[in-house]
């Protein structure tokens, strides 16, 4: 009984670390979006994985606008036009496109109204997402950090 006591103790810290490497392998979780021009943290993202491995984002909480408080996406067209900006989906129909990358999605910028042809890597052990944003061969990166 003590024999398997101890192995069970010895086994705890190697089992919670499988858990926490195996949530790094996923773009899915709450994300820190950190400007690109300042620097500065603007919002926290979620990201979810559907079944078919696709990634969507939605933005969960503006914290740093122009706008200031509650801004709404006034530069966008269509069904987001003048929306708030807090709870809008700016990431969507991400694929899988080898280990720890989505290629062929689409991103809103909220502030500028426009969406652009996306993909997003895992970098750093998954403590941050590369994201890149084109039209044509012109592209923006960010790097969001993970928000534990």
């Amino acid at each position: 009984m003590r024999t398997t006591f101890k192995t069970l103790l010895l086994a705890l810290p190697l089992l919670v670390a499988g858990f926490s490497a195996s949530a790094s392998d996923s773009a899915a979780g709450r994300w820190r979006t950190i400007d690109d021009e300042t620097g500065r943290v603007k919002s926290i993202v979620e990201i979810t994985q559907a079944a078919n491995g696709t990634l969507s984002g939605r933005v969960l909480q503006v914290l740093q606008s122009a706008q200031g408080p509650n801004p709404v996406c006034s530069k966008c067209e269509g069904t987001n036009k003048d929306k708030p900006i807090q709870g809008m989906t700016i990431l969507w129909n991400l694929r899988p496109d080898g280990t720890n990358k989505w290629a062929n999605g689409t991103i809103l910028d909220p502030a500028k109204g426009k969406t652009y042809s996306s993909k997003v890597a895992l970098i750093e052990n998954g403590s941050k997402l590369e994201v890149s944003g084109c039209i044509a061969f012109i592209c923006r990166s960010q790097t969001w950090l993970r928000d534990q």
